[in-house]
């Protein structure tokens, strides 16, 4: 299981943790009844008939109540563990104005691009973003300890953004950006990959970027950097996406 490096993935983790824990304890009690049944009466003699029991009233409420039980308790803690997760208005601009980072996520065949829209007075004023290729993984740059909200946006085919130390993933479903979109607050700096999850064409498994979780003066840095290299306004792919060497010719995205 990957170390939890965000304040939501803590509670993903604990509900799996705790999950598991749960499992165990109930397969440990089955497997201990069931092995002490087969000891305490098990056949003894060749002539010996064991007694026949054909109902049991008690045993059969049991066994169809604390199996019940068990998923009602499971489905409260996984609902309260959403709820924690998915803490942010389901309205986008609300959220956006809730984060202290946004950041317009790009799936498009086959790589990422990041538009940074809020984050510093200089990206505020002008957006800033980042693509990449195949060939070369894009960094998605956040600042520990601030919220970000992601706002998923594909131009062509259904992708999945995925971070496996986030301990969570959200398609990116052509269409629906103003409701594909999540807000959570890194909270352990380093560098962290990044995925597509979702089986989008034939570079699909190259689909890769990375997450540098940093401090402020850092991802400042590098938004004037990008500033510096021209690449302001939002780019979300589709014709825009031309401008990026790599994405506007398939075939130059390195050798597969």
């Amino acid at each position: 299981m990957p170390i939890p490096s965000t304040k939501e993935a803590q509670y993903i983790y604990d509900l799996w943790a705790w999950s598991w824990l749960a499992a165990m304890i109930t397969g440990v009690v089955t497997w201990g009844l069931m092995f002490y049944v087969f000891i305490k009466y098990r056949r003894r003699h060749e002539s010996e008939v064991p007694v026949q029991t054909r109902y049991n009233l008690p045993i059969e409420i049991f066994y169809t109540v604390a199996p019940v039980m068990m998923v009602i308790v499971f489905f409260f803690w996984t609902v309260e563990t959403q709820d924690k997760v998915h803490h942010a208005p389901k309205d986008l601009v609300a959220a956006n104005a809730e984060a202290d980072l946004n950041v317009t996520v790009v799936g498009q065949q086959w790589s990422w691009t990041f538009n940074y829209t809020k984050g510093n007075s200089a990206i505020e004023s002008q957006p800033v973003w980042e693509a990449g290729t195949t060939e070369k993984r894009p960094t998605l740059y956040l600042v520990e300890g601030q919220s970000v909200s992601i706002d998923l946006y594909s131009p062509d085919v259904i992708h999945s953004f995925w971070v496996p130390n986030f301990l969570y993933k959200m398609d990116v479903v052509p269409g629906r950006e103003k409701y594909n979109h999540f807000t959570f607050t890194p909270n352990r700096a380093g560098t962290f990959d990044g995925r597509c999850a979702e089986l989008c064409g034939v570079y699909h498994s190259r689909m890769l970027f990375n997450v540098e979780v940093t401090d402020q003066a850092t991802f400042d840095a590098h938004m004037a950097r990008l500033k510096a290299e021209g690449n302001t306004g939002v780019n979300l792919g589709g014709e825009m996406i031309q401008e990026v060497p790599g994405l506007g010719d398939h075939s130059n995205g390195g050798e597969e």
